[in-house]
């Protein structure tokens, strides 16, 4: 079973184990070595027992069936040798040697528990180191000078002995004894334990304002659906259409908002279960009487030093505010007094382009519905090229262009730092596989990039800044090529934020880039604004004046 269950590569038991799609299995640190190839994402990548090549890096899973049988077989052993060793005697007993329950470090003899008394009882003995019974006392000590471990080195966090200081490698180093360490670190650990449980009803908290904002969503977001029925209520009937598109938008914006607060609230629920996990591993740290285990495991798992924990991120309530809810009310009541000024909606146009997986960057990862794009991980080197965290070939188009008409869509980018959307022309394709030199900010791309609050209209190698007074949640983009004009909005308010001039006669599509994420600020998706049944607003007002003149050529 030892045989089977070896890793080829380094000779010893898996360890996380991967399995190929030959059916031989590696360590996952292992197989990730063999195929170190100085970061390039071309390989080769084979496999080292059969050497069968891959055509590409396979997706390593762990093999959670073949892991199971590592861990039984290593508990299995491990209990076969606690059920067959001896048990130790007191080597002070000459006759009828006794179960020794305690070992003196200093004589290196194992005691009953009639000699161990002894040993506390005599003056001259006092001094002596007594420890949990062991076979092998040697253990306990220096390996270099045998010599007990009475004082704890600050620098390296190790148990050392008074020849270790005096003459051996941590000579000059902060080294105090071994219950002065103990005490110091029992008392970060208190003090890591109440930073613990004030983070932990930090977290608490959060939680309750994220469930008041979702209550407060869903509430004004029926309220303002029963308004909207009231108000159509006393227009024509053509403007069923125009009510329906505004519900959707409710619906939509609920649908986005409480989302949104879900994912929070996971957050904060996922911290309290690390925090509790953490406090519980340090409640038990704490209950542990043997000094030098108490050492060992706590340097083990690093936590010599209090936490640091950056602060729970408050709740951003400007996230959660209905200025779409509002926007929606607001352009009821203005239609009712000038009907035609505000037909069509730039709303009838919007569409979700569901993003083409062909296009996108290897390091992109896009969901399966077509509608959100992240950056799946860091690159080697982030700040090779530029200065700035974005690229413009690490981007993804849209499936469908467009070379005539109106056509709007919204992309939801909540808080992200770093963004760049935009529209680019139809890329250049070399033996079928996508050119990404025409993606970037040249002659035929139109970005808006977005950084720390900052804004630039980007094209032609050209970067403008943009004076904005919020920041936008929301971005959306109105291609009229009818007009030769591609604007783009603050999708809430619909308020202008910049406007090209396009001249193009080429298929243009929608461009995507999340950028870059850098130590996990920026990992959080580009996402498409969608609703379910889309209103098309020319068909249906034409089918209606249709049926309109229909019935006045009756009554005639």
């Amino acid at each position: 079973m030892e045989e089977i269950l070896n890793c080829p590569v380094c000779q010893d038991l898996f360890s996380d184990p991967v399995t190929l799609g030959c059916g031989h299995n590696f360590c996952f640190s292992c197989i990730n070595t063999v195929w170190d190839n100085d970061g390039s994402e071309a390989g080769p990548y084979f496999c080292p027992e059969c050497q069968v090549l891959l055509t590409s890096k396979p997706k390593l899973e762990i093999n959670t069936h073949l892991q199971d049988k590592v861990k039984g077989f290593v508990s299995d052993q491990t209990e076969n040798r606690k059920s067959n060793s001896p048990a130790v005697l007191c080597d002070h007993c000459i006759e009828v040697p006794s179960v020794a329950v305690r070992t003196c470090l200093t004589c290196d003899a194992s005691l009953c528990q009639a000699h161990a008394l002894l040993h506390e009882q005599r003056l001259a003995l006092k001094q002596h180191t007594l420890v949990e019974v062991t076979r092998d006392p040697l253990s306990l000590k220096c390996q270099e000078h045998r010599d007990e471990l009475k004082l704890f080195c600050v620098d390296d966090r190790v148990p050392v002995c008074c020849l270790c200081v005096l003459v051996g490698a941590h000579k000059n180093h902060k080294t105090p004894q071994l219950h002065e360490a103990c005490a110091n670190f029992e008392t970060i650990l208190e003090s890591s334990l109440n930073q613990l449980l004030k983070r932990r009803n930090d977290a608490e908290n959060t939680i309750k304002e994220l469930e008041s904002l979702y209550t407060q969503t869903v509430k004004s977001a029926a309220d303002l659906r029963e308004r909207i029925t009231d108000k159509y209520s006393r227009i024509h009937v053509v403007l069923d259409g125009d009510e329906r598109l505004m519900k959707q938008i409710v619906d939509a914006e609920e649908a986005c908002v409480t989302e949104w607060l879900d994912v929070q609230r996971e957050k904060m629920e996922q911290e309290i279960q690390d925090i509790d996990q953490l406090r519980a591993s340090t409640k038990t740290l704490l209950r542990e009487n043997n000094q030098l285990r108490f050492l060992k495991q706590i340097t083990a798992q690093n936590l010599c030093d209090p936490p640091d924990l950056p602060p729970i991120p408050a709740v951003d309530r400007s996230l959660c505010e209905p200025e779409k809810l509002r926007t929606v009310e607001r352009l009821v009541d203005d239609l009712s007094v000038s009907l035609s000024q505000y037909f069509p909606r730039m709303w009838s146009y919007l569409s979700s382009p569901a993003l083409d997986f062909q296009t996108a960057h290897p390091k992109l990862e896009i969901s399966q519905d077509k509608r959100q794009v992240c950056w799946r991980e860091q690159p080697v080197s982030v700040f090779t090229h530029s200065t700035r965290p974005f690229d413009s070939q690490y981007s993804v188009l849209a499936e469908e262009s467009f070379t005539m008409g109106r056509h709007y869509w919204e992309i939801i980018v909540h808080d992200k730092p770093y963004w760049l959307i935009g529209v680019t022309t139809e890329p250049l394709r070399k033996n079928n596989r996508l050119a990404t030199n025409t993606m970037g900010l040249d002659k035929s791309s139109w970005c808006i990039y977005h950084a720390e609050g900052q804004y630039l209209a980007c094209h032609d190698a050209e970067e403008k800044p943009l004076n904005l007074g919020k920041r936008v949640r929301k971005l959306g983009i109105f291609a009229d090529l009818h007009k030769g004009e591609l604007s783009f909005y603050d999708a809430d308010a619909m308020a202008l934020i910049h406007q090209f001039t396009v001249q193009c006669k080429e298929a243009m599509y929608p461009m995507f880039n999340p950028c870059f994420d850098v130590n996990g600020v920026n990992k959080h998706p580009l996402t498409l604004f969608w609703i379910k049944e889309p209103w098309d607003w020319y068909d249906n007002t034409e089918e209606f004046a249709g049926k309109e003149n229909t019935e006045q050529e009756k009554t005639e």
